[in-house]
């Protein structure tokens, strides 16, 4: 079954390897690593566009519950009887907008330090560089609870991300269309 449609999963491999580039290129702070975060940027404003526009999985309503239902799943994961989500579960809602969030900040914050504004001063470089140890940590909570997810259903997530498919097996959410 289809889940993931094609500029969901476009969106989440740029913003993969625009990230990546641009931590790959951030001793050199020239323009390699200015279009990297242009590009990450603009792959969050395009996803941000797309979950109204989007399939049903894909829109932040479908995924972005509230702390009732989040903690209750929480709750759920620590006692090892979690429900398989055909989208995103609670957490993974949680984790979409953090990501997309830190992402955001971390390319508006280094397009701040070209300003002339504030070119030159270290506060700017110092935020913006935290910010990124910030998202390196939420890329890895996001690969690990996406391992542990995997392992939980004995389904492959990564490969959803490729395909776009998941197995409809039972599921405790019911698509928003």
């Amino acid at each position: 079954m289809k889940i993931w449609d094609l500029p969901v999963r476009l969106l989440h491999w740029l913003l993969v390897s625009s990230i990546a580039a641009a931590w790959y290129t951030s001793e050199d702070i020239g323009p390699l690593h200015e279009y990297c975060g242009y590009a990450a940027a603009s792959a969050v404003a395009a996803r941000l566009l797309w979950s109204f526009a989007g399939s049903s999985y894909a829109r932040f309503p479908q995924f972005v519950l509230g702390a009732g239902p989040t903690m209750a799943y929480l709750r759920q994961v620590l006692a090892g009887t979690a429900p398989r989500y055909l989208g995103h579960n609670p957490l993974g809602g949680w984790m979409v907008v953090a990501l997309l969030s830190c992402v955001g900040l971390v390319a508006f914050t280094g397009w701040l330090t070209t300003t002339e504004l504030l070119w030159g001063y270290a506060w700017p470089v110092r935020i913006h560089e935290s910010l990124a140890w910030l998202l390196v940590a939420l890329i890895a909570a996001h690969v690990g609870g996406v391992i542990f997810t995997s392992w939980q259903h004995r389904e492959n997530l990564v490969a959803a991300m490729f395909s776009g498919n998941k197995s409809p097996e039972e599921s405790p959410e019911t698509p928003a269309d």
